[in-house]
């Protein structure tokens, strides 16, 4: 990862506090413009930052999986979804899915998932800030920015907006 992707993290880390309070804020007031402000910021950051300097989602966390997700992975793998789970599952704390190493298992030297079109529903709707009720994942996104140099950075801008 690049000393600026890297540097946005840091960010997070230093601001967790302040961050912690933008999305208590956001929770009791719901502000009607809250989605439009995400998604054009999410349009903006996302026009300079590029997964592939990055792939940290892909290198220190797992999406939960979903059994139409191993049915898809499975397809594309041409491998029996029992299989799939043998070889690349366990089920974590919550009783999901999740790949058993760290980094994603379908991750390439360069960055590239290398199961991209069969990828699971997670990794597919990941960061979450292109999503309609942004307010609903606030949560999810608060731990994303130590995650996402760009979810970071998002919250950032979030600060000065709101």
């Amino acid at each position: 990862m690049n000393k600026n992707l890297q540097n946005k993290l840091e960010t997070a880390l230093t601001n967790q506090s302040d961050n912690k309070g933008l999305v208590k804020k956001l929770k009791k007031s719901k502000p009607k413009k809250l989605d439009s402000v995400v998604h054009q910021l999410h349009e903006e950051i996302f026009e300079k930052i590029d997964c592939l300097d990055c792939a940290n989602c892909c290198k220190t966390t797992s999406p939960a999986i979903y059994e139409r997700d191993i049915d898809r992975l499975s397809k594309h793998l041409k491998m029996k979804p029992s299989k799939l789970i043998e070889e690349y599952l366990v089920k974590d704390s919550d009783n999901d899915y999740v790949f058993k190493t760290a980094p994603c298992p379908f991750l390439d030297y360069e960055n590239y998932c290398t199961v991209y079109e069969s990828r699971p529903l997670a990794c597919r709707e990941y960061p979450h800030t292109n999503r309609k009720r942004f307010y609903q994942v606030l949560d999810l996104s608060l731990t994303n920015t130590l995650i996402c140099p760009a979810v970071s950075s998002i919250f950032e801008e979030l600060k000065t907006k709101f």
